[in-house]
């Protein structure tokens, strides 16, 4: 499968949001985005980001305990999943990602989770500490679809 990478320096909140409206902008059916990095590294700022880009100054709450959050949009429903909660794969069979990872967008947080459910086209963002207080995201573009999208984000 092809596959691509690409490094933002993010240097401060406002830069993680911008390139979560970024990603968004590459959104559509059966795209997903996986968000990983430390407690803190700004996962679901970027989330957030993606969600109030396609739908405005809206209230983006982290799924950290409701593990889902689903939002419509003018042309798709997108899915925002933090998945840190889960303790075992068959929790998963619940929640329906994998046949949002068909029908929706799809944004998820600690997809390590997923196991062998992890889709094999997705864009993997990892996002760290960088020196001076800013976050590093590494963008990994798997498949087609985000591959000819990296270059736009």
């Amino acid at each position: 499968m092809e596959s691509a990478e690409k490094t933002i320096e993010l240097a401060d909140e406002q830069a993680t949001e911008a390139l979560g409206a970024a990603i968004a902008a590459c959104l559509a059916p059966g795209a997903a985005v996986t968000l990983t990095g430390d407690l803190g590294a700004g996962k679901t700022t970027l989330a957030r980001g993606a969600v109030r880009a396609l739908l405005g100054q809206v209230e983006v709450p982290s799924p950290t305990f409701t593990l889902v959050q689903t939002y419509e949009t003018p042309g798709f429903e997108l899915w925002h999943a933090d998945l840190y909660r889960i303790e075992h794969e068959d929790e998963l069979d619940e929640l329906g990602l994998e046949d949002a990872f068909e029908d929706a967008a799809c944004l998820v947080e600690w997809p390590e989770r997923l196991g062998p459910r992890l889709p094999e086209r997705r864009l993997d963002v990892r996002l760290s500490f960088a020196e001076g207080g800013g976050r590093r995201a590494a963008l990994t573009a798997h498949g087609e679809f985000w591959v000819g999208r990296l270059e736009q984000i």
